[in-house]
């Protein structure tokens, strides 16, 4: 900022454009709620098929959300250009009264160029009669007007280098970076400047003083849009990592614990910093994501984590963080494409004796990192669109998929083909794969549109996720697991079974209907309507395979069990027995229910006794720890047409998600699925030693008195619908239909069990 432009200064077009940003901001502001409410909202009710119901749907969604990053993007710029014209007005008027203060001082300002000059204007023969020297003044007035020249081109400057990178943010499109006002934003880019530096030390020579101001910062900024691109583009692809490797390396000749935790605390801030940074559609980050991707197979060059390659190091770090659905995509095709080079029987190029680059300090003892494609797949787990792109079914939402060539390249790669290693250290688990463990935490996002580990909070009051892209990919899961290789599947990936049964609770509405027809005729649409457009498609025989699979297995029996019962008992909230059409509904909520309930501890029965053979001390055992389930309900939330069940013998976030028939949650739903809980609870405490052994007859005595409790308390206090009950006989329906279907080889439909 010269002498000049700032005396003399016009402000007339910079306050013109701080209106016109005032203005727009508020129409803009209009729009994104006309946007949300009369748009967005208005099209998620609609009932609409064929391609609208595919397409305009997700269209009308991202068009409401360019709207609000519009409006976030105005009022950004708006601010950055208030705070400017503010700060420059104020210098302007310092620097008129510096002169005007000067002139009485008989001190004269005069441009000189781009720069300025100050002379005294008291002759020289004045001066030499005996007048003080005026050097000191002129050198002062000097500094005065210099130092407000600097802070005004300071303030000119921080605002171009805001506003040119909020513009660099979205190539196309509108940037959702928010800030309070001019300074903020300017500190981020400062901060993210000064970070960088550290990164470009040797990181053997940052001190843990330097790395905890480094993971302190990061922390305080990783949902900062301006400072993760700025950083993230500041410090380039393969310094990242090599920086990263040389901090991490848990072999560096000495241990010390203080930067161990440091080391700990940064491949998370580093994970969620870049994950940030990848949202940005900026020249230097989209060279950036390119950089990382091409740098994937080759190894570094470094002394540290035994030389690992790109593709190792960049995955544990995208263990946190919310990431491009893209940028994975073309990570995560470019990862799989070069594992089924190296990784194989005995050829392991990931886990052997000689790599020792245990870059995760996240879960250590039961993965150490050394295998790329499990950290890949945890942060599929966290970002549920790319996710869901990534498992895609090659036919397209809304394909059928009835055939080993129309499963996602991907998925059967990971399910069938590839060899997994254990990653453990010696104090670990034996056997325990943890890329099998994430490769579950990627489909149960894919396929709930949830990242695996949300809270049960956050899916109360979020409500329904699960679109046609996310039962493509479900559709797939159910083929191959609910096929004839499902058992052996299932078995052989122990880790899986968790996630198979939260992904079957989540979908238990589409299984109820699919068992609800005759055959693939007749479905109940009005039992169970559909709760999103494009509901998945199983089929009866696909919904009643993948169910007996499910059941082999206590951890995937208890899951799916328990979304089950919550779903069964919504049900019977939604259709209270207040006309015969409603009445009509529960009977065939409980009756469809009670069959999906037998498939399942049929095949619970039938697996134990096939696995412990003679052993019916540990068959009943197994039944009893299956029984169990109820335990589930316990802190069961429920939301707009949605719940969640917390899982027990996990961490608090680990939940099931489950749809509930409801739309709306009044206290009725509350009352409902509380007091059968509740009475769930109360017969458990009833016989403690049925808690840990049950013969098959109890086993299914107690879910036949479960489903007896649910009817019980459906019916009571209502004569019409106890008479209609009686007239209908529904003790024969549900009885039937919950001990009359499983996975009896040769005398029940559904898959046999398991046999070693």
């Amino acid at each position: 900022m010269n002498f000049e432009t700032l005396f003399h200064a016009n402000f007339s077009l910079l306050d013109d454009a701080v209106t016109d940003w005032a203005t727009l901001v508020r129409n803009l502001g209009e729009l994104k709620k006309d946007a949300e409410t009369n748009l967005h909202q208005a099209a998620s009710k609609a009932n609409w098929a064929g391609m609208n119901q595919q397409v305009s749907k997700e269209f009308i969604g991202k068009t409401a959300g360019e709207f609000a990053d519009a409006h976030t993007q105005a009022s950004t710029i708006h601010q950055v250009l208030s705070d400017t014209l503010g700060e420059l007005r104020g210098y302007h008027r310092q620097l008129t009264t510096a002169v005007e203060n000067g002139r009485k001082r008989s001190l004269s300002v005069f441009p000189s160029g781009d720069a300025f000059m100050v002379t005294s204007s008291v002759p020289p023969q004045t001066a030499a009669a005996g007048e003080p020297d005026r050097t000191a003044d002129v050198t002062a007035l000097r500094d005065e007007i210099q130092g407000i020249l600097d802070k005004a081109t300071e303030s000119d400057n921080s605002a171009g280098t805001v506003l040119k990178a909020l513009a660099d943010q979205s190539e196309l499109g509108f940037s959702d970076a928010r800030y309070k006002d001019r300074d903020s934003a300017a500190k981020a880019i400062a901060d993210a400047q000064a970070m960088a530096k550290i990164l470009a030390k040797d990181p053997h020579d940052v001190s843990n003083t330097e790395l905890n101001t480094l993971n302190t910062t990061l922390a305080k900024y990783k949902g900062d849009a301006l400072f993760t691109e700025r950083f993230t583009t500041e410090v380039g692809a393969k310094e990242l990592l090599t920086f990263y490797a040389g901090v991490a390396d848990p072999y560096p000749g000495t241990y010390d614990p203080r930067r161990s935790e440091q080391a700990k605390q940064l491949q998370k801030n580093l994970g969620n910093v870049v994950g940030q940074a990848t949202l940005s559609d900026s020249e230097k980050m989209r060279a950036w994501k390119s950089d990382m991707i091409a740098l994937g197979q080759g190894q570094l060059g470094i002394d540290d984590a035994s030389n690992p390659t790109g593709f190792v190091v960049m995955s544990n770090l995208m263990r946190f963080g919310d990431y491009d659905d893209q940028f994975l995509n073309d990570y995560g095709d470019k990862l799989l494409a070069y594992d089924k080079k190296v990784n194989g029987e005995g050829i392991n190029l990931w886990v052997n004796n000689a790599n020792q680059s245990d870059l995760n300090y996240w879960g250590y003892k039961n993965d150490r990192g050394r295998d790329p494609v499990t950290g890949f797949l945890e942060a599929l787990g966290h970002n549920p669109g790319a996710s869901s792109e990534f498992f895609a079914s090659p036919g397209g939402a809304g394909a059928t998929v009835n055939a080993g060539s129309e499963v996602n390249e991907h998925l059967s790669y990971l399910a069938k083909e590839r060899v997994w290693a254990s990653d453990t250290t010696l104090e670990g688990k034996h056997d325990y794969v943890a890329g099998r463990d994430s490769l579950g935490h990627a489909l149960e996002a894919a396929t709930t549109g949830f990242p695996y580990d949300t809270t049960a909070d956050v899916i109360k009051t979020s409500g329904e996720h699960r679109t046609r892209a996310t039962a493509a990919v479900m559709e797939q899961v159910a083929y191959l697991y609910g096929s004839a290789d499902g058992p052996k599947m299932l078995h052989s990936q122990p880790e899986l079974a968790d996630s198979l049964g939260k992904m079957a609770g989540a979908y238990i509405d589409d299984i109820d209907y699919h068992l609800s027809g005759v055959g693939d005729y007749e479905k109940d649409d009005a039992t169970f309507p559909e709760k999103y457009a494009g509901r998945a498609n199983f089929t009866q025989q696909g919904a009643i395979n993948f169910l007996s699979v499910l059941g082999q297995d206590e951890n995937s029996h208890r899951a799916v069990t328990a979304a089950q019962h919550l779903y069964m008992l919504s049900a019977l909230d939604a259709y209270p027995p207040s006309s015969d059409t409603t009445i009509e509904h529960a009977h065939d909520a409980l009756t469809t229910g009670a069959q999906a309930r037998g498939i399942l501890d049929n095949s619970r029965v039938q697996q134990a006794e096939t696995t412990y053979k003679e052993e019916s001390d540990e068959a009943n055992k197994s039944l009893g720890r299956s029984g169990d389930w109820i335990k589930l309900g316990v802190g069961t939330t429920v939301g707009v047409g949605i719940g969640a069940i917390p899982l027990p013998g996990s961490t608090a976030a680990a939940v099931v998600i489950a749809p509930v028939a409801a739309d709306t949650v009044g206290e009725a739903v509350n009352t409902f699925i509380g007091h059968q809980i509740d009475k769930g609870l109360e017969d458990e405490e009833k016989d403690p030693a049925e808690k840990s052994q049950l013969t098959s007859s109890e086993f299914y005595a107690k879910g036949e008195t479960q489903l007896g409790n649910a009817y019980h308390t459906y019916v009571s206090g209502s004569p019409e619908a106890t008479q209609k009950a009686n007239v209908q006989n529904w003790n024969a329906d549900i009885k039937n239909a919950y001990l009359g279907v499983g996975s009896h080889e040769n005398d029940y439909r559904g898959r046999t069990p398991y046999k070693d």
